[in-house]
């Protein structure tokens, strides 16, 4: 696993002597030697490298990692450019960006261009193992991803937050801070995106108050490839 080398490392560096923690890099190394897991060990942090704390305007909370081939790079919902099958719930993501904003639908699912805009991708549990959806949860990952988000909710600046479905509801609790807005709505998945999610707004709510409070947007616009 490569070691964070952005601001993340002053904000949740400490993460990395505790006794969890060194627990679970152990299980890791023993599942990456005998199990496929996703991401690729070198990709596990990558949300914490497309994004430095200090440039976080939208934290979008995802579950865990895609679980088949060539689907998983370290960022919640993304996949990597190579793969034409996009993910159900990006779908439906896109769908409510085209009826929202009027985004066209792009051709992939890499979501870098957020990224980098200042959109945490940020999964809850980082790793996963092949075919076997949630299988890491519980090993630590939660402990150490509530710090991330607890660091978060310390920028004394506005922020948005994407809180779809339960799992990411259930981090409401930490989220004090009133400079910053919360957004909740049903998951994007197949199984509930029409319970609430499709009809959110939530694109353009983000942006909205990013502009409010003078802070740049976010171009949402993916381009195809």
């Amino acid at each position: 696993m490569p070691k964070i080398s952005n601001d993340w490392l002053d904000a949740v560096g400490e993460e990395f002597q505790k006794p969890y923690y060194l627990e679970l890099r152990q299980f890791l190394i023993n599942e990456y030697k005998t199990r496929r897991i996703y991401p690729a060990a070198d990709d596990i942090f990558n949300a914490l490298h497309f994004t430095p704390l200090k440039e976080v305007k939208v934290l979008l909370i995802g579950q865990d990692p895609y679980h088949n081939e060539n689907q998983a790079i370290g960022a919640s919902f993304a996949v990597p450019p190579s793969q034409k099958d996009i993910p159900p719930s990006l779908v439906n993501i896109y769908q409510e960006l085209h009826e929202d904003l009027g985004c066209s639908i792009p051709n992939h699912g890499y979501l870098k261009k957020w990224a980098d805009q200042g959109v945490l991708l940020l999964n809850t549990v980082l790793t996963v193992r092949a075919h076997q959806a949630n299988s890491h949860q519980g090993q630590g990952w939660e402990q150490f991803t509530d710090a991330v988000i607890q660091a978060v909710n310390r920028q004394d600046r506005p922020v948005v937050y994407f809180l779809w479905g339960r799992p990411a509801q259930s981090k409401k609790r930490m989220l004090n801070n009133p400079k910053h807005l919360i957004l909740e709505a049903p998951h994007p998945s197949p199984l509930s995106a029409y319970r609430g999610f499709f009809g959110c707004k939530h694109f353009s709510k983000a942006n909205d108050f990013l502009t409010a409070n003078g802070v740049s947007p976010v171009d949402w616009q993916i381009e195809a490839l």
